[in-house]
């Protein structure tokens, strides 16, 4: 079968977007405290796309540690390191973890149309806080990342979620290579973007920043997103305590996370912070497997793509924040309030874009966290207690 590029339109945007809110499991009312999405419906099928980094490796081991996950592939990309350090350690957690049956596939080593920037002064020069393991022996499988997570997809249409925590970079490039399977993916649980500023720049959070084309076509695409963003994360400081619990359990994967996360604290101490670092990308896993951790609003989100100063910014547009609330009865003509673009310039004829012409969400995002229940899952996990 032919591929054709993945373009949306303003229609298309609105039909599927409309649609997934309606029909999507992610935007149904999250389950009571202490329950789970995934054990709601049995094991959930989902591709990590990750830039191991601190927080990934974490992610990562808590992933494999959770039986309600049927891991069909993890997917390193180029952000916190470049890909030569990313792809080596998403293998070297996956040994740790005992779980050599999920096939790891190399991805993008840049951006689709930036340089690569990355945070090696938040995550050490070997992106796991300066902590050292053995060099993997298992290999990565030969197939490209963003071609695999579209086979995987098209093999289970309708089931299969998706959980980036870096830049979007492989999950823009399959949603390019084939225009139909936008409409396949179940649904998008992510770590980036943030509606209070940024972490890179005063605007814009890291993943994002990197590749805010990448993002933008994510946004966009109808698939129903869940937006873990710096709004919740930065409340999900790693501390010594937690580390200490995890240095007393004795399996491999609690000294794993240990071993990483005391190297990470010390070099955040290093740098004069006073707390963290924060566990991002770990959050948005566990707000997959536990919505109730996370307290959810509906926006339209989109990204950032031009400005010199707010590239990579993540905007959320909702008609019942801040001074656009409604008064009760009125709520309905939310639908009919059109979100704009920027005005036009004295030197130019055209009028101000219209984006969207009428209010419809495509984000879930996440505005606050039940930090002391999220650390509870993160360490409980990890450290082989719960």
């Amino acid at each position: 079968m032919e591929l054709k590029p993945f373009r949306i339109t303003r229609r298309r945007f609105l039909a599927s977007s409309a649609a997934t809110v309606a029909t999507s499991g992610l935007y149904q009312v999250a389950p009571a405290s202490g329950s789970s999405l995934a054990a709601a419906r049995g094991p959930s099928r989902v591709i990590i796309d990750t830039d191991p980094g601190v927080d990934d490796a974490l992610a990562l081991l808590l992933a494999m540690r959770s039986p309600e996950l049927k891991i069909e592939a993890i997917t390193p990309v180029a952000g916190n390191v470049p890909l030569e350090l990313t792809l080596p350690n998403a293998l070297r957690m996956v040994e740790i973890s005992g779980r050599t049956d999920i096939p790891v596939a190399a991805g993008a080593a840049g951006p689709l149309m930036r340089r690569l920037v990355t945070a090696a002064y938040a995550h050490g020069e070997n992106g796991l806080g300066g902590a050292v393991f053995p060099e993997p022996k298992i290999r990565p499988v030969a197939e490209p990342a963003a071609n695999l997570i579209r086979e995987i997809v098209r093999k289970y249409p309708g089931e299969v979620t998706l959980l980036p925590i870096g830049p979007l970079t492989n999950i823009a490039t399959a949603l390019n290579l084939d225009s139909e399977l936008a409409a396949m993916v179940r649904g998008i649980v992510m770590m980036g973007g943030s509606l209070s500023g940024g972490n890179i720049t005063p605007a814009a959070e890291f993943n994002i920043y990197v590749d805010p084309e990448a993002a933008r076509i994510v946004f966009q695409s109808g698939i129903p997103i869940t937006m873990v963003g710096l709004d919740a994360t930065r409340k999900t400081s790693l501390t010594e305590e937690h580390v200490r619990v995890l240095e007393v359990a004795q399996n491999p994967v609690s000294q794993a996370a240990a071993k990483i996360a005391r190297n990470s604290i010390n070099l955040n101490r290093e740098r004069g912070f006073l707390v963290g670092p924060n566990m991002h990308d770990s959050l948005a896993v566990a707000g997959f497997l536990d919505p109730s951790l996370l307290t959810l609003k509906e926006y339209y989100v989109d990204v950032e793509t031009i400005g010199e100063l707010t590239a990579g910014e993540t905007l959320g547009y909702s008609p019942r924040a801040g001074d656009l609330k409604r008064k009760s009865g009125t709520e309905k003509q939310d639908l009919n309030m059109s979100i704009r673009g920027s005005a036009p310039t004295l030197a130019s004829t055209r009028i101000s874009p219209v984006l969207r012409d009428r209010f419809v969400p495509n984000a879930k995002v996440a505005v606050d966290v039940d930090s002391p229940r999220f650390f509870d899952r993160l360490i409980g996990r990890l450290s082989g207690n719960k």
